[in-house]
């Protein structure tokens, strides 16, 4: 069987672990503590993987090495550069293909649907520190030395996810309390089901059409914080959900005293108007469609409500 190497067991990494092995693929899943889903087809190591030999080790043989760690918000700018060095590294020194899990913040702000094709233009820290990352990928790739691609989300729903909508909001109104919210509730905006990060990454691993360029995930149409909280409360038989946006002013006091808040005043421009992801590329390329977002609201609802992965 396939040798498949996965970097983190957040809700990506366990979803891609998952998908692997029930297509009867040997994992290989590395985290600091040897945490993850037991499966039969899913080893679980624990290990540093800022150690570029040792994970170069594990990786030995492997056709793929999927980056799907996640550092602390507020630690990106020190955690991630010697993460996606090791992880470059043992691709290098392996083979194996380097499938890095990412998101939409080394675009900046970008008016309009967001493509593949939109510079990368974030101003911010952590859009810098994601931009580099690909960047130098690409450049690795390009000349020769490993074969990469990245694949790209907005602000994820499903078991276990943590967004804004996950974490500030459902949890408040479904138990019928009010939600202030750091975001304009009835601006659009994309929200990425998990279970397709976890298809699209597996797919663009062993497609060399795929490799050397970002993908946007297959991502349902977009839909405002009030439309979803709605929708849950009504699914859940709570009471409509009661939602107030958060001042600038507010928020830019919170992060006085918390590095989680301060870090969220780079990414408020996400939230403020309308922030859309345009996927028909992946979905024209490998016939991924989206999950509909009734699905994906459904399980994160559940989870939210203390009731699994479903």
């Amino acid at each position: 069987m396939p040798l498949h190497v996965i970097v983190g067991a957040g809700p990506v990494g366990s979803a891609t672990a998952r998908l692997l092995a029930g297509r009867l693929e040997k994992v290989r899943l590395v985290t600091r503590q040897g945490t993850g889903p037991e499966h039969p087809a899913i080893e679980r190591v624990a290990a540093d993987a800022t150690d570029a030999a040792g994970l170069a080790r594990l990786t030995e043989g492997a056709v793929a090495l999927y980056n799907c760690a996640s550092p602390p918000y507020h630690r990106w700018a020190r955690d991630w550069p010697p993460l996606a060095d090791a992880l470059l590294s043992a691709a290098r020194r392996t083979g194996a293909v380097l499938v890095t899990t990412s998101n939409l913040y080394g675009y900046g702000p970008v008016d309009g649907p967001i493509t593949e094709q939109a510079p990368l233009r974030a101003e911010g820290v952590k859009g810098r520190v994601r931009a580099g990352m690909w960047r130098d990928a690409l450049a690795a790739h390009e000349a020769g030395e490993v074969r990469a691609t990245e694949v790209r989300g907005s602000d994820y729903l499903g078991a276990g996810t943590q967004s804004l909508l996950t974490v500030a909001v459902l949890p408040k109104v479904l138990a019928g309390r009010r939600a202030v919210v750091p975001a304009d509730p009835d601006a659009e905006h994309s929200w990425t089901y998990v279970g397709d990060v976890a298809r699209t990454l597996v797919a663009v691993a062993t497609d060399e059409r795929a490799w050397g360029r970002p993908w946007h995930v297959p991502t349902a149409p977009p839909h405002s914080i009030r439309a979803l909280a709605t929708a849950a409360c009504a699914g859940a038989g709570a009471p409509a959900p009661r939602l107030a946006p958060m001042p600038g002013a507010v928020l830019w006091l919170g992060g006085l005293v918390s590095p989680l808040v301060r870090e969220l005043r780079e990414t408020q421009y996400q939230f403020r108007k309308p922030f859309v992801v345009d996927s028909t590329a992946a979905t024209t390329t490998f016939g991924i469609h989206p999950t509909a977002i009734e699905d994906s609201l459904e399980e994160t609802v559940r989870a939210v409500r203390g009731g699994g992965d479903g």
